[in-house]
């Protein structure tokens, strides 16, 4: 769920690094894209998956296991673990509110509510704060009875990212370029990254959620990650794909210039399936939280 609301404003964040739209072009998407798909995979598939999730107590995983397995070597290693526990909060912290937000402000894109929300800038904060305050009245009934019923709509979530993201993929297969991580590491330090070496911190939007895979191993079990990650990770894929072939595609569009704070996951979609989009990202984002 975490992991799952990154497309949401990843790409979004890049945008505004970029100085909008206009300022974006077929070097500067391919760049982000292979950043983001790398990314992914060294540290979620590769760090996570593939070695953290080895190192368990007892099926137990997160910053304390880890540090109950080493803490013999030294009483110094609470400086390190006390800083991981501090970083996992802060993440915490963050996530619900860049999550939530994002969602809400999928509102903006609907003809029916853009004068209000645009008259109303506030009115996204608000929305925001009050599905908190209500997510956290209902998470004390227990992990266990809110995750059966979760599963099924995150499932749903995915599936949605990855139909909608093959959609617009199919306008341009050569977004799958991007693959390559040549454009990556080009973009990174080229004249066409106007965030500069800044940009890692939009990158690593994308992966904002990975830890879960190993804290929450005790808690949902490893088979289970291992599982159902190469379906996670392939929607997360197609979604970014997909915004990127939308981006290249309409780079020049003069009806998007005037956008402020243009959010390419919400734009690419048609508008009749915006209202749904919304809902269902609301939804996808409470549950991350």
């Amino acid at each position: 769920g975490d992991i799952g609301t990154s497309p949401l404003y990843t790409m979004q964040t890049f945008l505004n690094g970029q100085g909008g739209l206009a300022h974006t072009d077929r070097a500067a998407v391919l760049g982000i894209l292979s950043l983001v798909f790398w990314s992914i995979t060294l540290i979620t598939t590769v760090k996570y998956v593939f070695i953290a999730m080895r190192i368990d107590n007892n099926g137990e995983g997160g910053i304390f296991a880890l540090y109950s397995l080493i803490r013999k070597y030294g009483a110094w290693l609470a400086i390190p673990a006390m800083l991981g526990g501090a970083a996992f909060l802060a993440d915490s912290v963050l996530t619900p509110a860049v999550s939530i937000s994002s969602a809400v402000e999928g509102l903006e894109t609907l003809p029916l509510l853009e004068p209000i929300m645009s008259e109303n800038k506030e009115l996204t904060l608000m929305i925001t704060i009050v599905i908190i305050v209500c997510l956290f009245a209902v998470q004390s009934r227990g992990t266990e009875r809110i995750g059966r019923t979760f599963g099924t709509v995150v499932m749903i979530w995915f599936s949605f990212l990855a139909v909608v993201g093959l959609v617009n993929l199919s306008s341009d297969w050569s977004v799958l370029e991007a693959l390559n991580p040549v454009y990556g590491v080009e973009f990174l330090f080229s004249h066409h990254n106007a965030a500069g070496l800044a940009v890692m911190g939009t990158v690593f939007l994308s992966t904002t959620g990975a830890e879960a895979l190993y804290s929450d191993m005790g808690h949902v079990g490893r088979g289970n990650i291992y599982a159902t990650w190469p379906f996670v990770k392939c929607c997360l894929l197609l979604s970014y794909m997909g915004q990127g072939a939308w981006l290249m595609n309409n780079a020049a569009n003069p009806e998007l210039m005037g956008i402020a704070d243009l959010n390419p996951f919400y734009q690419m979609l048609a508008p009749g399936l915006r209202p749904f989009a919304v809902g269902l990202s609301t939804v996808a984002a409470i549950i991350a939280s």
